[in-house]
């Protein structure tokens, strides 16, 4: 059974709900930076996770989350972002 595209783009969107439920204190400590793993689709189908929160150009002192989720091997993927500024 092949992950469809559709499954792709739910799951882009889930992980990055859990990559903005970060702390801004913490997430600003780890910008830049990104890191990938290997997870399964609710298929059941390998999947590659992408994350990375880097910062922004505008506004300044942003950082923008993106997670992306791809077929295991695949060059790309379904994409989510997200813009995230500092609380104050």
């Amino acid at each position: 059974m092949a992950v469809s595209d559709d499954e792709l783009s739910a799951m882009a969107i889930e992980e990055l709900d859990i990559a903005c439920a970060l702390p801004w204190p913490d997430m600003k400590s780890v910008a830049p930076w990104g890191d990938s793993y290997t997870g399964f689709a609710p298929s059941g189908r390998e999947v590659e996770i992408e994350r990375r929160y880097l910062w922004a150009h505008e506004p300044e002192g942003a950082i923008s989350v993106e997670v992306e989720v791809r077929h295991a091997g695949a060059p790309t993927g379904a994409e989510a972002k997200a813009l995230i500024t500092s609380p104050r």
